[in-house]
């Protein structure tokens, strides 16, 4: 059973002309009240009488994992949003065999594995085959973000795990290098909108990417990419000069903290990825960076929501969907 999350807020673009020629679109943010009920079996007290311990279990080993590697917490985001963004919210990238998500080559650089292998383990011990890894890493990613300063948001569970994986489908995953058009195209086909794409853009208000993934950004000997500010074209250049792989922080300025400095970011032609700061060149999406940059509580609230939707895009909840893992890594042998 598929369907979309209702939301507690909903956030609308006004589009408006005047003269006979198109003005710049701002964003309107209006909170209504959502009554209808969850229709796709998703629900806040899935685990409360057959898990009442997962949420504090979840977030410690969360806090532990990010208290030794705060880059955790952005890996974790990226990982949880590879899983939803291919085959809906599964776990499907979480399976590791010959030809899955996980091996594929757009895959190569994910890393948090190890946290939803420990927080199963953990979970296995005192709910034996009953939590699954979809709902696992969903939270994860939630309690990572909070520990790190960003909005707390309520996880509704149900999720199912997915007994397929194909590593072709994680080539639909943007990497950074595509037109503002191209991500609205992929963002609407998964149920999201315009203001999901800035906003969940926005979690590179943490983490990093290599030099590597960069270069045509840097060196761009046609004069096509987005622009950069001088000074810190310099700098990437300089720590990029001699390794592919060294990392650079997506957010040049509040690296550690999850915060709207990253739009500022962009506003002074400092976004690291050429989709990032084309968010600031388009006249689609910059009243919305505006509006963050202006007020950063708006962002918080909209990350929360649309987070929520992000983990409810093509849930596996039906009966005859899915499974309930006992490992992430591998399908259960029946």
């Amino acid at each position: 059973m598929k369907s979309s999350l209702p939301f507690l807020f909903l956030l609308t673009l006004l589009v408006s002309a005047s003269g006979g020629g198109e003005q710049e679109s701002f964003p309107i943010f209006s909170t209504l009240p959502e009554t209808s009920p969850f229709d796709n079996l998703l629900s806040f007290t899935h685990y409360h009488q057959r898990c009442p311990q997962l949420e504090e279990i979840i977030y410690k080993k969360v806090k532990e994992w990010i208290a030794k590697d705060h880059t955790l917490a952005a890996s974790l985001l990226r990982l949880h949003f590879h899983d939803c963004a291919v085959t809906g919210c599964d776990a499907s990238i979480l399976l590791s065999h010959e030809g899955s998500e996980r091996r594929a080559e757009a895959s190569k650089t994910l890393r948090g594995f190890q946290v939803i292998d420990d927080i199963k383990a953990e979970v296995e011990k005192l709910c034996p085959a009953t939590v699954s890894c979809a709902d696992i890493l969903t939270a994860a990613t939630r309690d990572a973000t909070v520990l790190l300063g960003g909005p707390y948001w309520m996880v509704p569970y149900g999720r199912k795990d997915s007994r397929i994986s194909n590593a072709k489908d994680a080539d639909m995953v943007p990497m950074g290098r595509e037109s503002i058009t191209t991500l609205l195209e992929l963002f609407q086909s998964l149920g999201l909108n315009v203001i999901d794409l800035v906003v969940l853009s926005g979690a590179h208000t943490i983490g990093r990417t290599a030099c590597g993934s960069i270069k045509h950004r840097l060196y761009d000997l046609n004069g096509t990419a987005t622009p950069i500010d001088d000074h810190y074209l310099d700098f990437l250049q300089r720590k990029c000069r001699c390794e592919s792989d060294e990392y650079v922080d997506l957010d040049a300025t509040t690296r550690t903290t999850f915060d709207s400095q990253f739009y500022a970011n962009l506003q002074k032609k400092m976004g690291l990825l050429s989709t990032d700061q084309m968010l600031y060149s388009d006249s689609r999406t910059r009243p919305i960076v505006n509006t963050f940059i202006q007020s950063p509580s708006v962002f918080k609230l909209q990350f929360s929501v649309s987070m929520a939707k992000l983990a409810n895009i093509q849930v596996l909840t039906g009966h005859d969907e899915g499974e309930i893992r006992t490992n992430c890594n591998f399908v259960n042998a029946y």
